[in-house]
């Protein structure tokens, strides 16, 4: 799933992918939201396209994602005992909410109601400071010198102005990662946040020597990945997996 950097010549091979005493985790991205939706219009109609209004942490689903997460809710109830997650983390943005409440419905009778839910603001999305919500076709035509330096950096190393680079998430996903393993030993864990994060999450657990992706890996909406704890460390099983989903991305 990751690839490494090649070792010198004459080493032996070896296993740093960081301890993690997490007995599995899941890591859900948020349903369709309405900016998804804007974003794909905007690049639809190129020069006319404007920002999204509003602030990004308030995005909501859009009727396809509320779907989506009653979807996701049937992925989870149909978990057999002793597989199913012990705890749910979320991102506190209104989307990833409404994702988990979803699913927490979709899955009534079963695990999502009676499941412990925390939200972790480090889960939030990737912070796009003075650009926040502007689709790539607003950030080409208003602000074409950034767009170029943009394309320049490559999307894991780009840092918009006063906002986050990939790596800046990696950051506090890396903390986040270590923290839970600490508080929550052996335990199954179901994140619900954004791409950014499970992109961030994904070259965390890899470990020492994994290379930056270029190009960035997609995570599609209301998709899962999952790895599994294997003798306290946790090995990739699944990657942005949508088969769970009815309509016609799944």
């Amino acid at each position: 799933m990751v690839q490494r950097h090649s070792a010198p010549a004459g080493s032996h091979a070896v296993d740093l992918t960081p301890p993690c005493a997490l007995g599995a985790l899941w890591a859900v991205r948020h349903g369709e939201s309405t900016a998804n939706v804007a974003f794909a219009e905007a690049e639809r109609s190129g020069r006319r396209a404007r920002p999204v209004p509003g602030r990004d942490r308030d995005v909501p689903l859009s009727v396809a994602g509320a779907a989506q997460a009653g979807e996701l809710g049937r992925w989870l109830a149909g978990r057999q005992p002793g597989t199913e997650p012990e705890l749910v983390v979320v991102s506190p943005y209104v989307r990833a909410r409404q994702t988990w409440q979803g699913m927490a419905e979709g899955a009534a009778g079963t695990y999502g109601a009676a499941l412990p839910v925390v939200a972790d603001e480090r889960l939030r999305d990737r912070e796009t400071g003075v650009h926040e919500l502007w689709p790539p076709a607003v950030l080409r035509e208003r602000a074409p010198r950034e767009a170029e330096r943009r394309a320049t950096a490559g999307e894991w190393w780009y840092r918009p102005p006063g906002g986050e680079a990939l790596t800046d998430v990696v950051l506090r996903v890396r903390q986040f990662v270590t923290d839970l393993s600490a508080t929550a030993p052996g335990r199954r864990v179901l994140l619900v946040a954004h791409d950014a994060v499970i992109v961030a999450l994904r070259h965390v657990l890899a470990g020492i020597g994994a290379e930056a992706p270029e190009p960035v890996p997609p995570v599609p909406n209301a998709s899962v990945s999952y790895w599994r704890g294997d003798g306290g460390r946790l090995r990739p099983v699944l990657w942005g997996d949508t088969a769970h989903l009815t309509g016609p991305d799944g």
